[in-house]
């Protein structure tokens, strides 16, 4: 959640970049308190440039002023924890937070206060509401229609009263409106193929005339907002929707398949004719070609994609990694050893992971960064541990974090150090065996030979996937 909430704020500092020049004299304060410190400092930014690396005094506190201010998000960096906080002029912020519960302990106080609290709460409150958009998916097109404009209308009435009332600057009210919108367009994008029904031709058929009104409207190449969050959610759900109707007039599937190899090169292709900005057009490629990758349990099926994105995409460092996981992947193959990855134990000693697979056994993942799957993984497979006694389950904290910090981490909740281990080589170990995304688990037999490198605890037969490991 926080990743999620710091690539959102990321994107509206592009708005704040294009609203406001540099302010030459003027200046903000900043600081706050950390409850549950991973480490004594915090680093600051604007963009990619660093600022200052900041002491945090004895009471895990801290003050900075900004000179010659630049209106628009400065990024603070706490251990493995990243937020941002929109500055103007004269602003005097200071904020509070526990690094357990990073999202929902943060709170600002002081002289702009009031705006930050409102993008947080507004982050939170969209949390809540993305979960009740699956349900009203599920409703009769026009229904759905009506009741996400309710949603629009409460959020834009909302937005207009704190204006009103806090006198809220142009930059702010942009940031805010765009929120809104572009909100509003993804739900709509998504009905089609979050809506239950496989036939999705007869969904398509009971849309409204004026159900996508908006899209003439559209800029697929709009350099302003290339690096806003909700612009690209919104690109991404229109090429899933644009590419499953172009999808459905040759394809010969009864049902619709998202990792259908004919549905995702049809996305690429109709990202490449359709974007000309090469570094929209890349970040479009990478997302879908990446999502398609560790989706897809065909593994044979990856190369005709792969090479269908690097025919398009002309970002060399994004078709590195393409290369990377595509190999990776293809040596994770079900019936292949699984790697010999160095850990580091509860007791802080080094070994090998095959050394301790000794019965079927499956390894999920976790970071401080997905905080809240960090818990709920943990609350799984405790569950499942007392269902199937017969399977190990083993966690890897994929951080850089030192030892200590992860130690701490699982204490402070209750959870037990035995068979909790840390990558000894964090960033080689993920690429080796292509962690993305956090919640795949890896499936092991006792003779360590893989039999899904792309399991999901929280999916409807990862139970069954385990009954069939045991009866193996």
């Amino acid at each position: 959640m926080k990743v999620i909430l710091y690539i959102i704020i990321i994107g509206l500092s592009v708005l704040a970049c294009k609203n406001d020049s540099n302010n030459v004299g003027e200046y903000a304060f900043f600081g706050g308190e950390i409850i549950n410190p991973n480490n004594d400092f915090v680093i600051i930014s604007k963009s990619d440039r660093v600022l200052d690396t900041v002491k945090l005094d004895s009471h895990n506190r801290f003050t900075y002023k900004i000179n010659d201010l630049q209106s628009g998000f400065y990024t603070f960096r706490h251990g493995s924890e990243i937020q941002m906080v929109l500055l103007e002029p004269n602003d005097s912020i200071m904020f509070r937070l526990n690094t357990l519960d990073f999202d929902e302990s943060l709170v600002y106080s002081g002289n702009g206060s009031k705006k930050n609290n409102y993008l947080i709460n507004e982050f939170l409150q969209n949390e809540i509401i993305e979960k009740q958009i699956f349900q009203l998916c599920q409703l009769e097109p026009q229904v759905f229609e009506d009741k996400i404009n309710e949603i629009k209308k409460e959020k834009t009435e909302e937005l207009s009263s704190f204006i009103k009332k806090n006198d809220a600057s142009k930059l702010f009210n942009d940031i805010a409106k765009a929120n809104i919108n572009y909100n509003y367009y993804s739900n709509k994008e998504i009905y089609p193929i979050i809506n239950f029904g496989y036939d999705k031709q007869s969904i398509f058929k009971k849309l409204p005339k004026d159900f996508y009104s908006y899209r003439k409207d559209v800029e697929y190449n709009n350099e302003r907002y290339k690096d806003y969050l909700n612009y690209n959610s919104f690109l991404r759900s229109n090429f899933n929707n644009l590419s499953l109707e172009k999808h459905l007039n040759h394809s010969k599937d009864n049902h619709f398949k998202s990792t259908s190899v004919c549905y995702n090169l049809d996305r690429l292709k109709l990202i490449d004719s359709m974007v000309t900005n090469e570094s929209i057009k890349n970040d479009l490629l990478y997302y879908f070609t990446m999502w398609f990758l560790t989706k897809n349990k065909h593994v044979e099926n990856n190369d005709v994609v792969k090479t269908s994105f690097l025919s398009k995409s002309t970002h060399k460092k994004n078709n590195d990694i393409i290369k990377n996981l595509s190999a990776s992947l293809n040596n994770l193959k079900p019936g292949e050893v699984f790697p010999d990855i160095e850990l580091v134990n509860g007791e802080h000693s080094e070994l090998h992971v095959n050394s301790i697979i000794k019965k079927p056994t499956a390894i999920y993942f976790w970071s401080h960064n997905f905080y809240e799957h960090f818990k709920e993984s943990h609350y799984k497979v405790y569950e499942l541990k007392r269902k199937y006694p017969e399977v190990e389950f083993i966690a890897v904290n994929i951080d850089h974090d030192d030892f200590k910090t992860w130690a701490k981490t699982l204490k402070t909740n209750s959870f037990s150090l035995v068979n909790e281990y840390q990558f000894k080589n964090p960033e080689e170990s993920m690429h080796t065996l292509a962690i993305y995304p956090m919640t795949k688990v890896i499936i092991i037999d006792k003779n360590n030979i893989i039999v899904n490198s792309n399991a999901n605890l929280f999916s409807s037969n990862f139970e069954e996937e385990l009954l069939g490991l045991i009866n193996k």
